[in-house]
């Protein structure tokens, strides 16, 4: 009827869904929205139209995107033990540890455990890692990226 074809159509409504739905993520203002349509020359009419569906839908989108989110497992306790092998028959002086934990986790109201398995120099990389991680999350960049993700 509109002599327009398929793919045409299913592009614009694969941007309009990405368009709203990343809009409603970020949760992005009145102003930001006007911004950000403006810049795909479409007439003013069809801005404010624009503009008015995301205002009426964006809490019931966030919402659905809330549930489609995967549900992460969250810790809840940690048991290690150090393990060292002094001694074997054929090497009688060889010193081999090895960090043993034992991960808790809460999924769904249902508690799992992970066995994990390294020796110390890993372990030492691995907590050097997450602290730079961490100490990356305090600069200004990362906090604005996160109260925007809220």
């Amino acid at each position: 009827k509109l002599n327009i074809g398929v793919d045409t159509i299913q592009h614009g409504v694969e941007g309009l869904v990405y368009l709203l739905t990343e809009s409603s993520k970020l949760m992005i203002s009145e102003v930001d929205f006007q911004d950000s349509i403006n810049v795909l020359g479409f007439s003013d009419e069809l801005n404010k139209s624009l503009l008015q569906l995301y205002l009426d839908n964006r809490k019931e989108i966030r919402s659905i995107l809330g549930e489609l989110a995967p549900r992460l497992p969250s810790y809840h306790s940690l048991e290690w033990r150090l393990d060292v092998q002094l001694a074997s028959r054929s090497l009688r002086q060889q010193i081999k540890p090895a960090v043993t934990m034992k991960l808790h986790l809460n999924q769904n109201e249902d508690q799992t455990t992970q066995v994990l398995q390294t020796d110390p120099a890993t372990l030492l990389h691995l907590i050097q890692q997450l602290e730079q991680a961490l100490g990356e999350m305090k600069l200004n960049h990362c906090r604005r990226i996160v109260r925007n993700m809220k």
